[in-house]
């Protein structure tokens, strides 16, 4: 493990020396996050040299490196975040935990349930963090409204419904609809959905029943799934690249329903109670903070926090779903063809 400090359980968790790997959107939202509480990147690398050498100057990067394989062989970093296009994650993955980095990996973590075994086995065999950072799992709301849920204090949960839908121009090369770059409504924003709803249930779903209309380059487009786990809790997921809808969540239990708008990156929710219709705010942690949670979070980790560094588990239910409606789609990604 290069260099990561390390803490008994429950204890302060360290400052990690960061590098990241990509340099698009993510990559300077997390530069601007950790400018905010006075930290810098401790490394950054890119395919193209000159983005990332352009990207540690905007941010006083304290090293851009030549290669993707300099940064993970340097002994300055302890930590990767993973911003780089779904399709080329467990490559980089591979490296990395097999260096013995921690890493931080963008959503969707990988393509498919194989890939996410084969990370968290070497990360197991490396003894480092492999974490997920779909923001849903870090988010302080979720945590908040999931130990009330689990407290029992909105009575037994029934029902998950979710709506995201955006609207993507047809351009068949963004990494919106190109396969070759993973593209496709579920890994691209029903990743979102189905942690979320995964958090509020008692058990992973067994049954699945879902719809896909695919878009010209073949990945899914608009995804419409239902989902029941052996308690009988169900989820109704509406997902699309091509039609506007709200980013809506709804929790529905015995004796309140939670309702979370925008719940990505959500920092307020809204139950209403069932038997007076009595509407209770909930609010915990800033929305413009998402990154540095999830940053926390994988720190946390590394200090020894078992919960934290359960997540792993959520995401590995996700995966297995999302991998499992694929393949009733009868969709896969070249990547997965050339596997068979």
């Amino acid at each position: 493990m290069a260099g990561a400090p390390g803490s008994e359980a429950g204890a302060r968790a360290p400052h990690l020396r960061w590098g990241v790997i990509g340099c698009g959107v993510i990559a300077n939202e997390m530069a601007q996050t950790l400018a905010r509480e006075g930290r810098a990147l401790d490394g950054v690398a890119n395919r193209t040299h000159e983005k990332a050498q352009a990207f540690g100057e905007r941010y006083g990067v304290r090293r851009v490196y030549d290669t993707i394989d300099e940064l993970i062989a340097s002994p300055d970093v302890d930590a990767i975040y993973l911003t780089t296009p779904h399709n080329t994650h467990i490559t980089y993955l591979r490296q990395a935990l097999a260096a013995g980095k921690h890493v931080l990996c963008e959503k969707s973590i990988t393509l498919n349930s194989d890939e996410l075994a084969c990370a968290r086995e070497l990360a197991a065999k490396s003894g480092v963090q492999l974490m997920d950072a779909c923001t849903v799992l870090h988010m302080p709301l979720y945590k908040e409204l999931r130990r009330r849920a689990q407290a029992g204090d909105f009575g037994r949960v029934n029902l998950v419904q979710e709506n995201f839908g955006s609207y993507k121009d047809y351009d068949m090369r963004n990494r919106f609809f190109n396969p070759n770059l993973a593209g496709g409504a579920l890994l691209d924003i029903g990743v979102y959905s189905i942690t979320l709803a995964r958090l509020f249930l008692e058990s992973c779903p067994t049954e699945l029943a879902s719809l896909m209309n695919p878009a010209p380059t073949g990945v899914d487009e608009t995804d419409g799934i239902l989902m029941r786990n052996p308690e009988g809790q169900m989820v109704v997921l509406s997902l699309t690249l091509h039609s506007k809808q709200p980013k809506r969540a709804m929790v529905s239990a015995d004796a309140a329903y939670l309702e979370v708008m925008e719940y990505p990156r959500a920092d307020a929710a809204k139950v209403v109670w069932t038997a007076d219709g009595r509407v209770e705010e909930v609010h915990a942690g800033e929305r413009e903070r998402a990154l540095g949670y999830v940053t926390d979070d994988l720190e946390a980790a590394v200090a020894g926090d078992e919960e934290a560094a359960a997540q792993i588990e959520t995401s590995a239910d996700v995966m297995a779903l999302m991998t499992r409606l694929r393949r009733d789609w009868g969709f896969s990604y070249p990547e997965e063809q050339q596997d068979r």
